[in-house]
């Protein structure tokens, strides 16, 4: 049996859990946040994240405020953040914040913005 690897670096990919979206529209939410987070990350930190493997760690918001609240947390702490707005072309009102992502980042300062989230 293979050990799981040891990844320094991650994403953290926060979607709302209040909102009725499908899991189709969940997924596309999450990739918005992915690559708008990492569009804004260090040259470094991309570079460190994509030879590891990309680690992404989808998790749950019960509302908007608390994507905003860890958005400032991150910022707060040099991390990138990428916080998404619907286009309202499907399910969701137009300007509806969806999904926070962070990261990539070191893991351990992840897990001390969101370590008391849920899984998705």
């Amino acid at each position: 049996m293979v050990s799981d690897p040891d990844f320094r670096y991650k994403q953290c990919l926060i979607i709302r859990n209040d909102l009725k979206m499908s899991c189709g529209k969940r997924c596309a939410q999450a990739a918005h946040a992915s690559i708008g987070a990492y569009n804004n990350a260090d040259k470094s930190l991309q570079k460190a994240w994509l030879s590891e493997g990309q680690k992404k760690v989808v998790l749950r918001s019960n509302d908007e405020r608390t994507l905003y609240e860890l958005k400032v947390i991150a910022e707060r702490l040099g991390i990138s953040s990428s916080l998404v707005q619907d286009a309202g072309l499907t399910e969701i009102p137009p300007g509806t914040v969806t999904a926070l992502g962070l990261g990539p980042a070191k893991s351990e300062d992840l897990d001390k913005i969101t370590g008391t989230l849920s899984l998705l």
